[in-house]
Parts: structure tokens; sequence; C-alpha cells
């Protein structure tokens, strides 16, 4: 068997070139799931404006990513976004701004898990097969395995395979809408092109959850100790993702609208808002390619989300933030395997325990828990960019556009998550939330006594 040790074992370097970061970024975005699932909440505010709301949003996300961007051509470190803020902003910042995502890629990792239960549930009923369906726990830690396996053996391979899995989910998505719009006769619909008459209210009141949409965007950085000439990759992976996502966000919110004649409603009072438009246009038997899509699309998701969260807890173990056994390295295949079996572990307990409550239910639940740490951080990222080059002696005008650009939408849509406030029991999410980032506030507050040095690290390459 081979053995697992401490330093000096190392991430495996120039393992992932531009498409599997790429890859990396896409599968934790899952485009899939917008479609599937998430487009019900934009339709029900924006209506036919649902295209816009995404445009928008895709704007706005896209300010981030070249804030990222920035960072990323000067720090190329598995911490990433701990590291960036803390370079910048201050280490307390940075060990907070680690701490709020690896919660965030977690949070995701568990909303997703629990809906592949009900999207397995969903496919074998449409198949009429439901009584194959198995007991939901064991369902739940079939994905969980499959996921873990992947991202505890080879980096490469899961990022191709994130990769690939959500290209056949989309691509089956594309091929469906097609055929729909294709009975529609033309791609031409007057109501969503009229900007008078688009409700830009509704518009406006949807772009939080439209930005929910692009979450995971960003987690090709923390993949950047292992990856080929990581300066030009991961800004371009970063970017890339953000706007081919949100192009197809765009087109698909436009194309379901139209496919569906223009009624949001069906679409927004729906869980299954893909299925409503597949069922209108006499295509019930699609929903079986839908669901089966959408659980290809959560499994590349989960492992993604995997990857992403053990990378972060690696590098801030390898800055004496976290336990000393996280920075364990698998001597063969060259991956945190302590850190990969930690996110694992937390996924399945995480996931089990928020199960009861339903898996649609517990999907919201944690996906909501996970967006308002992204949201944070995004907004943290965009201070810190033109800082950053202001260190550097290479600020410009266009980097404080940038910040301002990102800053703003992102303060927008924090607001717009907390007000107006939601119903019972998600009314309890920003207090969960404000108890986890106060807990890591003070963890590493005892720690910043205990080991002041920890502070001074952090400007240092610990990660070698």
């Amino acid at each position: 068997m081979t053995s697992l040790h401490n330093a000096p074992a190392k991430l495996r370097a120039d393992a992932l070139g531009l498409v599997e970061c790429i890859g990396q970024s896409v599968a934790n975005i899952a485009p899939t799931l917008t479609p599937a699932l998430n487009i019900a909440v934009v339709a029900a505010m924006a209506g036919v404006g649902s295209w816009l709301s995404f445009l928008i949003a895709t704007v706005g996300v896209l300010f981030v990513a070249l804030n990222i961007s920035i960072l990323s051509r000067r720090h190329t470190l598995s911490g990433s976004y701990f590291i960036y803020i803390g370079r910048t902003i201050g280490p307390r910042a940075g060990l907070l701004a680690g701490w709020l995502m690896i919660g965030a890629y977690l949070a995701t990792a568990i909303a997703i898990s629990v809906s592949e239960v009900l999207f397995l549930e969903n496919l074998l009923a449409s198949l009429n097969l439901k009584s194959l369906m198995p007991n939901a726990y064991a369902a739940l830690c079939g994905f969980i395995s499959v996921a873990a396996v992947a991202a505890y053996r080879d980096v490469r391979l899961s990022a191709r395979f994130g990769l690939v899995l959500e290209v056949a989910s989309i691509l089956m998505l594309v091929v469906i809408t097609a055929i729909v719009v294709s009975q529609r006769g033309t791609v031409v619909d007057m109501r969503q092109i009229d900007f008078t008459g688009l409700g830009y209210v509704g518009v406006m009141s949807s772009l939080t959850f439209a930005v929910f949409a692009f979450v995971g965007f960003e987690s090709s950085a923390t993949l950047a100790r292992e990856t080929r000439n990581p300066k030009r990759s991961v800004p371009l992976a970063v970017t890339l993702s953000a706007l081919m996502s949100g192009m197809f966000f765009v087109a698909i919110a436009y194309f379901m609208v139209l496919g569906i004649g223009d009624d949001t409603r069906a679409l927004g009072d729906t869980s299954a808002p893909f299925i409503a438009m597949t069922e209108r246009a006499g295509l019930a038997a699609a929903g079986s390619a839908i669901y089966l899509g959408a659980l290809i699309s959560g499994l590349a998701c989960l492992l993604a989300s995997i990857n992403a969260a053990s990378r972060l807890m690696f590098s801030m173990a390898r800055y004496d933030c976290f336990p000393v056994m996280l920075t364990k390295v698998h001597n063969h295949y060259h991956t945190p395997s302590a850190a990969v079996g930690l996110a694992v572990g937390v996924i399945l307990l995480g996931s089990i325990t928020v199960l009861p409550l339903g898996a649609l239910e517990a999907f919201g639940f944690a996906g909501t828990l996970a967006t308002f740490g992204f949201l944070a951080v995004y907004f943290l990222i965009c201070l810190a960019a033109p800082l950053d080059q202001f260190h550097a002696g290479t600020l410009s005008f266009t980097h404080l556009i940038l910040s301002c650009g990102g800053t703003s939408i992102m303060t927008f849509v924090i607001l717009g998550s907390l007000y107006p406030v939601s119903p019972w029991p998600q009314s309890l999410l920003p207090y969960l939330f404000l108890i986890y980032l106060v807990t890591g506030g003070v963890l590493f507050l005892l720690l910043a006594r205990k080991k002041p040095q920890v502070l001074q690290a952090i400007f240092l390459d610990k990660e070698a």
C-alpha cells in the first residue's frame, strides 16, 4: 500500500492545462442545474425579462472574474483567496476569507449531494422504475463515494471527468431545447425583445438569484499549484468559465421562455422548469434525459467542490492555520489525501443531517448558506485587486473601474439576499452564517495570540 507522508511531499506540479482548469470551474458552476431547477425563481420574478437578468448578472460576475484574474497572475498558490486577501487587506481578513470559502465549497457539495437523491428518484420514476429506487441514505453515500474516489486518486482525471460530464449534460439540454424551439418555427420572440415591457423592477429583484447560478466559477484558482503556467491558465479559466456559462444562461433563459410560449408563470410555479417546457411541447419522454443530465451535472459539481475545499484546507494547514495532518500528500497520486478525506467526511455528515428536511428543501438550505460565503469573498476580492496592484506599483484607472464595478454589484446582490426577509425557516440562514463567521473569527483570533508568526507567514510561500 502506498504510504502517506508529511512535508516535503508536494502536490503534482504541471498536472493541469487550461482545459482542465476550465473543467474545474465549469463543473463547480454546474450550468445544467440552472435550467433544470434554479431558473424557476428568476422566471417567477423577472418574467419575460429573465434573459436580461442573466445578462446583467453575467456582466457583474465578469467584473469579479477580472479582479480575480489580476490577483491570480501574481499569486499562484492553492490558498488562492486566503492568500489574495491576506496579502492585501490583511492576514486576519485572509484567514476569514479562507474559512468562508471552505465552508462555501462544503455547503455547495452538501446541497448537490442531497439534490442527487431527488434527481435519481425522478429519473427512475420517469422510466417507470421507481421500485428500484434505493434507500435515500444509501444513494447519498453512493454519490459521495464516487466523487471521493475521483478526488482522491488524480486531480487531472477528476478535472477532465468533471468537464466531460458537464459538457455531455449541456449537450443534452441544448438538443432538447432546439427541438422544442423548432416547433415554434421561429427564434424571434417579440415579447422578450420589447424593452418597454420587460418589467425592470422584477429584473433587478431577480439579480440575486441570477448571480447565485455562477458561484463556483472561481474554483480553478485553488488548483494553481498543480497547473502548468498558472499565471496564464488560471485567469483565462476563471474568466472564460464565467463568460461561457453566462452566455449559456442568457440563451437558455430566452429559449425556455420562447419554448413555453412566454408563460413564465408556468416556469416559476414548478420545481422542474425544464420539464414544464418539454411537456408543453409534447416531449414528456424528454424528462428522463433531463434528470440524467442533472445527475451528471451534480456529480461533476460535487467532485469540483471537493477538489476546491481540499486545496484550501491543505494550503491553510501549510500556513499553520489548521492541523498539520491536513498537509499530508499521497506519495503516488500527489493529492492532498488527508484534506480530501476530511472534506468528504464533513460533506457526508452534513448531507445526512439535512436530508430529513427533504431533498429540495435541503438543497435550498445548504445552497443559500454557501452563497453567503461566496458573495462575501467576491466583495473582498474586488477590494483586494486594486490594493494588490498599488503594492506592486502598477495600479491603473482600469483596475479602479473593475474594482468599483465589482464591489457595487456585489453590494447590491448581498443586500438583495437579505431583504426582503425570507419566510421561516430560511430566515434563520443569515444568523447561521453569522455564527459560522464569528466562530472562524474567534478561532483565528486565538490562533494569532498563540502563534503570532502565522500572520506574517502569509507573505511567504509555505506550499513549496
